[in-house]
């Protein structure tokens, strides 16, 4: 096994201690622990790219990882009341359209690369959902915590935004799939 999947292992095995921390109020190592697997995830494309080191494996479990990490965070905030439910929902029922349509695609022997709306929700996401981890390790009612509060927010809903946009665009530009 190459070290870029290596790497993607190690952060599906690093969301259990996000979990973990996260959960008994240790807001700070969860926030660390998310930050070095979301490293791991550029870590990991930018090897496999450079030393040429792609494989299948890679491509379909980079993603998942993604996935795993990014929801699990989302989830804990909801738990946290730190974001509502339904914007949660909304963030996976776009996922699922997607895996479904290139479940699908890719059973017909279609490939459906990752459009530039996609990577931008992906970029706002790991933005976002750092910065929502880091409100409950400022001190409330100071201009910090007003500062990342406010930052946070911006981010969710540019997140959100482009989830919605992408999720549209995928569909649109994949409906071919649905008459397969």
């Amino acid at each position: 096994m190459n070290l870029p999947n290596k790497l993607t292992i190690a952060r599906v095995m690093l969301v259990p201690f996000f979990i973990f921390f996260y959960m008994i109020g240790l807001y700070l190592p969860a926030l660390i622990i998310f930050l070095v697997a979301s490293f791991t995830d550029y870590l990991d494309g930018h090897l496999a790219r450079k030393h040429n080191m792609v494989s299948n494996f890679g491509k379909i479990m980079d993603p998942l990882a993604d996935k795993v990490l990014v929801y699990a965070a989302f989830a804990l905030l909801v738990e946290s009341q730190l974001i509502p439910a339904w914007m949660l929902i909304i963030i996976l029922a776009r996922e699922f359209t997607v895996a479904g349509m290139r479940t699908v695609a890719a059973a017909e022997g279609i490939v459906i690369a990752a459009a530039m709306s996609g990577k931008i929700k992906t970029v706002l996401q790991m933005i976002a959902v750092p910065l929502l981890l880091l409100i409950p390790v400022t001190i409330k009612g100071t201009l910090i915590s007003d500062i990342v509060s406010w930052a946070a927010y911006i981010f969710l809903w540019a997140s959100l935004i482009m989830t919605v946009y992408s999720g549209i665009e995928y569909v649109k530009n994949n409906i071919k799939v649905f008459s397969i």
